[in-house]
This record gives C-alpha cells, structure tokens and sequence, in this order.
C-alpha cells in the first residue's frame, strides 16, 4: 500500500505535496516513508520514563538535568536528556554519574508513582489493540494488524494520535518504532529518540542492519560478541554473509537465529500473555553492613514493599529469594521454594530473615534485596489451616495497616524494627 501524502505528527494532518513543514501547523515533524500504511509490528517506549515523571510533577524541573538513582554508592536508574548531554547514562555508578554533571538534581525512585503512570500508559494501548506484549514498565511491543476500519486510518496515524494522546493527557513522551517485525520494531523505536517515530520497511532492512554492530541483536552479549570478533564478524553483514557453519561453530544452537536476524527475519509474534515471574525490591547502602542486626531493617522494609507490590498485582509468592552484593560486587542469592503462597510482608520477611542470618558471616555487603517468585493469584494465598491459624490474623492486620496508608502515606504507621538505625 503506498503512502498517502505526508503525516504530521502535531496536528496528524496529512499533507499530499512533499514539503519540508506541515502546511496547517508549521510542524516540520512529518512522518513519510513509502512502506508507512504497510506496517503493523510497532515498539513503543517512553522517553526517559521515570525522569519524565518526576519533570510532569514538577514543573521547575523543565531544563534541569534529572539522574532519578539513590545514593553516591547506587547506579543511575534513568538519566533525562539534559543529564544525558554530560554523559550520564543509566547504570552509570551514582559517583561517576555526579563527576559529569555535579549539578544534576538526584531523586530516589518512586516505583509506586511510576507503575501508576506505566499503567496509565499500558491502558491507552490496549484501547488500540488487544495484541499488547509489555517488555518492562515503560515498553511493549503491538500488533496493529487488522486494525484499519475500527480506528480508520492506518497502524501508522494510529500510532501517531496515540503517540500525541500521551503526550497531551499523560504529560509525558514516547518514541514509536514501525516495522514488519518485532527486531526492527525495537531498533527503529531507539532511533530518533526522544518523541521519535522511526519506520524501518521491509525494502530497506538490509541495507540499513549492513553497518550496525552484532551487539543490536538482542541476547547478545560480551562473551557472544568476543567470540565473533574472534571470527572476524563484527557487523550485521559480517553475520549475514558468513557460512553458518563459521557460526555454529563460534555460538552454538544460537547461530541460526542471529544469521535470520542479519537478515532482517524475525518470526516472533507479540504474544499477550507475557506474565510476571517476580516481584522483588533492593536498596544499596551509603556504607557497607556487615552485621546481621544491621541489615535486618532494612529486609523489612523490602519485604513490606515487595507485599505491596503483590497486592497491587494481586500476586502472591510461593518462593523466595534474598540478594547480597559484596564490596567487591560478588553476588550471593538463597532461595526458599515450596512455600505456601502469600503476599503477607510478614510471611515474606521470616524466610528472608533465616536466610540472612545464615549469611551474615562477618561478610561487608552494599546492596540487599529481596524476591517473591513462583507467583499465582492472590485468591490462593494466606489462608491459613486448623493448624496453623496466625496466618489469618495477619492478614486481617496487614489489611488494617494498608488501609491506614492509603489514607495517611506509607510513613504513617512503622513497625519498630524499620526504625532501627544501623550501629556505626
């Protein structure tokens, strides 16, 4: 299907003589490429999501540069645009992230505000297409085909109002990636970045992947990567023209997809039910703990909001995990599997708490956290037996203690033990 004139992404015009500016607007984003009302596969992100929100919610933070991350010890969660001009990057370590822009504004995560609005999000798209594969709280992958007569347009105008809507209603961006599948999908959608609508069509796959690095290909990582080098493939066409057997030879089973995404083939579809496997929350400390009554406190409060983001999903856990990072950034994870399921932070908390008794060995740790997976539905969780009958009290009491903090902040009611401060 041709393109039918130019699309502004403004004022969602379409214009049917080539021009450089939106003749109604003055816009100069026009969206034009000859495969646009042909493709339905599209990859939505939103721009520098967490920051965005905090940017939203207050106003004199516009210009500022933003690192959302917590503490001189963590890593940066997301960086706005503006810091991104001083080479902060996320996952960037918070120490380094303030040696490039010293007078960056740092805001700890509010993951509760975040969901909200990722949901806010999540709801618009859904109302485009029932074919919506989340990838994480701020991305999903859509599926617009067969959607022309119920939106009358194209998955293209489509996407535009709904790129526009956000903005408008939501306060904050997107970027839109269009293709024929979902490899492309995901590049294009990093393409022009911020408030970007990048298509990649089908005439022109090959050519454009030529000069990329191997490492675009999703699941490839440092090892792959060295192990290609290695073979002399470092580009998208090094990897398209080799023998497979070169390949098979340098990754193994794997060498056959990377050699169809070289080409532009992906036969993935955006599945719907992408479900949660866990749920967890972590902390990294200004100063390593080492001790077990020092770090205690702070597992419960991760518990507490590991239980509230179960019960806003309305999940429940039947595993789980602790995480400890050492000083030399060594991980340790223990799991306890087979628990009766629950999103009682109590229930949470006792598990984690054995394990990390057992841990505490004199060990100096800078980060600790903790998981709840093997998840099901919360109709199934804490119901308790004639033999055991704590579990309803608490349940009745955590149900208390939530209704208080939804009414008054989560600050409003605290168990001692979160008050405990670490002994220097």
């Amino acid at each position: 299907m041709p393109t039918q004139g130019l699309l502004c992404r403004d004022c969602l015009t379409l214009a049917a003589i080539a021009a450089e500016r939106c003749a109604a607007c003055g816009s100069p984003r026009l969206l034009r490429h000859p495969e646009r009302d042909a493709l339905a596969i599209a990859h939505v992100d939103c721009d520098a999501f967490f920051a965005a929100v905090e940017k939203r919610d207050d106003p004199s933070l516009a210009d500022k540069p933003v690192i959302i991350g917590g503490g001189k010890r963590g890593v940066v969660s997301t960086a706005c645009y503006v810091a991104r001009t001083y080479g902060v990057r996320s996952a960037m370590p918070m120490f380094k992230a303030l040696q490039a822009c010293p007078h960056a504004v740092v805001i700890k995560p509010n993951i509760d505000k975040y969901r909200i609005a990722g949901r806010a999000v999540r709801e618009m798209m859904f109302e485009l297409t029932p074919l919506v594969e989340p990838v994480s709280i701020d991305e999903a992958f859509l599926d617009l085909s067969g959607t022309e007569r119920l939106h009358h347009g194209s998955p293209a105008m489509t996407l535009a109002k709904f790129a526009k809507r956000v903005e408008d209603e939501l306060g904050i961006t997107v970027s839109v990636g269009l293709s024929y599948n979902k490899f492309l999908a995901k590049i294009a959608s990093d393409f022009e970045k911020p408030r970007g609508f990048a298509i990649i069509g089908r005439q022109e796959a090959a050519a454009f992947l030529a000069d990329k690095p191997v490492s675009i290909i999703p699941g490839i990582g440092a090892s792959a990567q060295n192990r290609l080098a290695k073979a002399g493939i470092t580009t998208m066409a090094h990897l398209r023209d080799v023998p497979l057997k070169v390949l098979f030879e340098a990754l193994g089973r794997d060498a056959q997809r990377l050699s169809r995404m070289a080409l532009g083939q992906d036969d993935r579809s955006v599945k719907v039910d992408r479900e949660t496997k866990s749920i967890s929350a972590e902390t990294t400390f200004d100063t390593d703990l080492r001790s077990f009554e020092d770090l205690e406190p702070t597992l419960w409060r991760l518990s507490e909001k590991v239980s509230r983001r179960l019960k806003a999903a309305e999940l429940a856990g039947r595993s789980i995990t602790l995480k400890l990072k050492d000083t030399e950034f060594r991980l340790l994870t223990r799991t306890r599997s087979g628990l009766p399921p629950t999103q009682l932070a109590q229930r949470l908390f006792e598990p984690a708490r054995q394990m990390l008794k057992t841990a505490c060995d004199g060990t100096a740790y800078r980060l600790i956290g903790i998981g709840a997976a093997d998840l099901c539905d919360a109709t199934e969780a804490d119901k308790g037996d004639l033999a055991d009958q704590s579990v309803v009290k608490q349940a009745h009491m955590e149900s208390a203690i939530d209704r208080i903090r939804e009414k008054f902040g989560v600050d409003a009611l605290q168990k001692g033990l979160a008050l405990r401060k670490p002994q220097r």
